[in-house]
């Protein structure tokens, strides 16, 4: 047993030193925060809030991974019925929920989630639309489900987000498989994809006629996004993923464009082991900006509006592994500073906007936060 022991410490030793001992040449420094702010409880008491999204009255709706819906009207959690059957399991469960672009007329709710529906043992991401009506979903229609199921509890994604033209982009994660999913096109995961709003192909996808290709299919080579959002002023998509042990990146999604994973990546594997060489290759899109070590990003968005002058402009991102919100300093395309939010705050899930300009952070075992400034 003392043998053991002493090789399992050699072992944590070794990859402490490993994770530590990753420094990223001339990086941007991240700056410690200014807190000229106090945060507000909003809604609390929900283990892990993955997405939230706001009804025309004011009030939200959150997602709890493990399976639960919530409406959250002045503070009041309420449990949303007949929601789908979440397969929760590992890094799967209920994930992201956005209301269509024109909820007002339409209604539409989008939401994805780990199921076990369809073939194969385990579970895999769908994408369903459903109507809200006295407290429970209603019309609720399948749009898409990857396949095939796997009992593997690693990354299912997902973020939702729509773009000026109506189309619908989701992510799924490559569910641990990453020498054989993000770089086939013919297998789902590791992948951004595009929508109609009615779960429809559009004709335009990039591999739309190429034979055994998921048409849906928009990017690949990507291995964990969960966060994306649209640029409030080039209405282009963004996205960040998480690397291995380093590397976690930001991305603008192009269409039919490879992002590389495992062919390249500025990360190692977690045993300290090396899954590429390389970092860039040709053919590849790099990434405008990667953390090293990583941050295990979740959640994005862009900042508008007057309500936080220093941060207008910019962009939010949360960090799982610290514990905080970063703030990324923009000029155009290029990330130019960083800056620490909410230090020690907890596992930021996600951070948005809301439509009322003040930003809202889902944060593991304490809910949802409003951030004020003074």
């Amino acid at each position: 047993m003392k043998k053991i022991t002493l090789v399992s410490l050699s072992i944590i030793s070794f990859l402490s030193f490993s994770c530590d001992a990753q420094v990223k040449s001339n990086d941007i420094a991240l700056k410690d925060e200014v807190k000229n702010y106090t945060l507000e409880t909003v809604a609390s008491d929900i283990a892990i809030p993955w997405g939230m999204t706001w009804l025309p009255d004011g009030s939200m709706l959150v997602t709890e991974k493990s399976g639960v819906l919530y409406h959250v009207k002045n503070g009041i959690k309420t449990e949303i019925k007949n929601v789908p059957k979440v397969y929760s399991r590992g890094q799967g469960g209920l994930l992201d929920i956005v209301l269509h672009p024109n909820y007002a007329k339409n209604g539409w709710i989008y939401m994805t989630f780990a199921s076990d529906e369809g073939e194969g043992t385990g579970g895999h991401t769908k994408l369903i639309r459903a109507k809200l009506l006295d407290g429970s979903l209603t019309q609720i229609e399948s749009l898409y489900k990857a396949t095939p199921n796997t009992t593997k509890g690693q990354h299912f994604g997902s973020r939702i987000v729509f773009d000026n033209d109506g189309y619908l982009y989701f992510s799924i994660g490559e569910r641990g498989e990453h020498f054989v999913n993000p770089q086939d096109i013919k297998r789902d995961g590791g992948k951004i994809y595009r929508l109609n709003d009615d779960g429809t192909i559009p004709k335009d996808n990039p591999f739309v006629g190429q034979t055994g290709a998921k048409e849906a299919i928009y990017t690949y080579g990507n291995r964990n996004p969960q966060g994306m959002a649209k640029n409030p002023v080039t209405g282009a998509i963004w996205a960040h993923e998480h690397g291995p042990q380093g590397g976690d990146e930001i991305n603008i999604i192009k269409k039919g464009a490879n992002y590389g994973w495992p062919v390249v990546t500025y990360g190692i594997d977690y045993d300290g082991t090396t899954i590429s060489k390389k970092n860039e290759k040709p053919g590849i899109e790099k990434p405008i900006y990667y953390w090293l070590p990583s941050i295990a990003p979740s959640g994005m968005t862009f900042v508008t509006g007057d309500k936080y002058p220093d941060w207008k402009g910019h962009l939010l991102v949360g960090s799982l592994k610290f514990q905080y919100l970063e703030l990324l300093k923009l000029k155009g395309n290029e990330v130019i500073g960083r800056q620490k939010i909410a230090t020690d705050i907890g596992r930021v899930r996600n951070v948005v906007q809301g439509p009322d300009g003040y930003i809202y952070m889902g944060v593991e075992g304490k809910g949802i936060l409003k951030i004020i400034p003074n």
